[in-house]
């Protein structure tokens, strides 16, 4: 078993309190962003409800250390996708260059075919001039 297979294996429990924390924050969030915006679905006119009680501290402290967790996962999505967008940006650099260096290639590779097409000719021409030279030679001789 590799070594990235045990890490998994060993944070398994730590994973499923953690699933279940991130579960209670998505809840509390959903609760949060319902009662946020929930004047504005209501009619003009009706009172909006009293703010909820304030927290004890225990809950104060569950969402505290929820807090820290969603911003220990952000933190590392957020570096491995600020890594993700540099090894883009390398690559895409690389394929420019390469890119162009294909286009030198190709423009070099018809600068070439242009002169032997050149080099060809003149030697047919050279060659049926010589031809004729020759057929005027032995009819004349």
């Amino acid at each position: 078993m590799n070594a990235r297979t045990e890490q998994i294996d060993d944070t398994g429990a730590e994973e499923d309190g953690n699933f279940a924390a991130v579960s209670e924050v998505e809840a509390g969030i959903r609760d949060f962003v319902r009662n946020d915006i929930a004047y504005l679905r209501r009619p003009v006119g009706t009172p909006v409800p009293e703010a909820p009680p304030p927290l004890d501290a225990s809950a104060e402290a569950a969402v505290n250390n929820v807090n820290s967790l969603i911003q220990r996962v952000a933190g590392t999505s957020l570096s491995e996708i600020e890594n993700l967008i540099s090894e883009l940006e390398s690559l895409r650099d690389v394929l420019h260059a390469e890119g162009q260096r294909v286009q030198r290639e190709i423009s070099g590779y018809a600068q070439l075919s242009q002169a032997a097409m050149k080099s060809t000719r003149m030697i047919a021409d050279n060659v049926a001039q010589w031809k004729r030279a020759a057929d005027g030679l032995r009819k004349g001789g």
